[in-house]
């Protein structure tokens, strides 16, 4: 039966929620190591792990929202926002850190209007350091949805994140 108007959605989306978790739940539960697995499905389908989904998971394994929040913030992975339509990340490896990457988060805040691993809720970017993306011949560097640009200096900035909103491809 579905309910109509604003509160009618929301109680569809928990109902798929609840139905989603416990297949996810149905899928791991006998497995080692399966609120991992669990959280990295939730990720992969919300982009995130929201709150009221962490609720949920909590009921149908039977342990503390504690212990999943205290895994989800162990793991630099998990995110507890939604991303931004774009994803910039930021290699804070030696390498990248030796050469500037500090410069280049400064830069890319500044423009951007968010801090390190924030999204505003209608943000077109979320940005994020990472430890290492293995390009530490072009350090310092960034990936932009998978895109990666490197021996960057803070004036590379602006050009790279106008050609990403104009969706070019450097």
């Amino acid at each position: 039966m579905s309910n109509t108007g604003e509160l009618g959605y929301l109680f569809d989306w928990v109902e798929s929620v609840q139905v989603k978790v416990r297949e996810l739940v149905g899928e791991w539960k006998d497995r080692e190591g399966n609120l991992i697995m669990i959280l990295h499905a939730i990720q992969n389908e919300f982009g995130y792990v929201p709150r009221g989904v962490a609720n949920e998971l909590a009921k149908e394994l039977g342990i503390s929202l504690a212990r999943i929040y205290e895994v989800i913030t162990f793991y630099h992975y998990f995110r507890l926002v939604p991303p931004g339509q774009h994803n910039v990340q930021v290699c804070t490896g030696t390498a990248c850190y030796l050469k500037g990457s500090s410069e280049l988060i400064e830069e890319l805040e500044k423009r951007l209007g968010v801090t390190e691993g924030e999204a505003l809720p209608d943000s077109e970017f979320h940005l994020e350091t990472v430890r290492c993306i293995g390009c530490c011949g072009m350090a310092p560097a960034i990936v932009i949805d998978g895109e990666t640009h490197g021996r960057l200096c803070q004036k590379d900035v602006a050009g790279i994140l106008e050609n990403q909103r104009r969706g070019k491809r450097v």
